[in-house]
């Protein structure tokens, strides 16, 4: 299968044209990009390159991942490169248009650590000390491709993010990428008895930041019943599940395989355990109407702001919840395999920010941290 690359490769890709045609170096067709991870150099296609004036350069590469299903196929992924004579910082990364804004972090460009650090690692050896430079990355159709995307549940509006941690594209479909996930289970498995398992790129990273070896950290895609039990035959004796709420909360109502095709029930399980709890009726029937577990957690806390004297409902029901999962994944694996692990769940909102971790979170994280 050919290899296909992550958006911030073709974003860093356009950044070494513009700054090289900048420095008057003949137009190249082709640039080198240094992946970083994994340690390897990947040829890009440049597609344009032209000066704007004497300051400025742009250059365009077009998004090519491969034979994997991805909605960037062909995306038009411009770079444009400023010389900055005032500046504190040798490289100043912005998102122009199409890029996404992170609502929780008062707009700032959804360009995260690893496509900061690509452009940086790369264009840095083409500086002079005393060179500054801006680059700006622009996706003209960013604003239509987000519309696509589940974007707005972690917050990031009006376009794409150049979100990752990877120069490859690592398909999260495909059967054989669970296999290559299973492989890194029993690698992993021989070095660390406890492990870190993260559905997506914004788990990987909140887990990283939170301290977490990222040695021990797992993707496991949506395959968690499929992981969970390989982790057990390879006789790991702990796992720690790092995942946004509206994906872990299918776990509590015992759903294995958590892509939306294959099975959803987010709301009636929210639903099931608000009621277990004793949420009052009507409270319950408008969490049952909200479209999506981000809406119903905010409804919870509107709910909180209304009923101060009243134990927190978003502590009782996600504390519930955490609880559930942990003991049904653990369950999941004894029917299974007949081996006992313990689970731990940390489940966290679309601004990254968590909202509870069960018991044996708290346990498994004093150890990992």
């Amino acid at each position: 299968m050919p290899t296909g690359y992550t958006l911030p490769v073709f974003a860093c890709g356009s950044a070494i044209a513009a700054l090289r045609h900048l420095q008057q170096q003949s137009p190249q067709n082709q640039v080198t990009v240094n992946l970083i991870r994994p340690p390897q150099q990947a040829k890009i296609k440049i597609e344009q390159v032209a000066k704007i004036d004497q300051d400025s350069a742009i250059a365009i590469t077009l998004s090519d991942p491969g034979d994997h299903l991805d909605l960037t196929r062909n995306t038009p992924i411009w770079a444009k490169v400023s010389w900055n004579s005032n500046f504190s910082n040798q490289i100043t990364i912005e998102g122009g248009e199409g890029i996404g804004k992170q609502q929780d972090s008062q707009q700032q460009a959804a360009i995260y650590s690893y496509a900061q650090e690509l452009i940086k690692a790369n264009l840095t050896p083409l500086l002079q000390s005393n060179e500054g430079i801006v680059v700006t990355i622009i996706l003209p159709e960013g604003i239509r491709l987000a519309k696509r995307t589940s974007n707005e549940a972690f917050g990031v509006v009006e376009g794409l993010s150049l979100l990752g941690t990877t120069g490859i594209v690592q398909p999260l479909t495909a059967p054989s990428q669970l296999e290559v996930y299973q492989e890194e289970i029993k690698t992993k498995a021989a070095l660390f008895d406890s492990l870190v398992f993260c559905i997506g790129e914004n788990g990987i990273d909140l887990a990283q930041k939170s301290g977490i070896d990222p040695q021990r950290i797992i993707k496991t895609a949506n395959w968690m019943g499929s992981m969970l039990v390989t982790a057990a035959a390879a006789e790991v004796k702990s796992i720690l599940l790092f995942g946004y709420h509206g994906k872990l909360i299918k776990l509590a109502g015992g759903i294995f395989h958590t892509h939306n095709h294959l099975a959803d029930g987010r709301r009636e399980i929210m639903t099931a355990y608000c009621a277990k709890l004793g949420l009052p009726q009507s409270q319950i029937e408008q969490i049952f109407n909200c479209a999506t577990t981000e809406s119903a957690l905010s409804m919870l806390r509107e709910i909180d702001q209304t009923n101060p004297d009243h134990p927190s409902w978003v502590d009782l029901v996600y504390q519930e919840l955490a609880q559930a999962i942990d003991d049904k994944c653990a369950d999941y694996i004894y029917k299974y395999i007949e081996q006992k692990l313990c689970v731990g769940s940390v489940l966290f909102d679309r601004s990254r920010q968590v909202i509870c971790q069960s018991e044996n979170a708290l346990l498994l994280l004093s150890k990992l941290c």
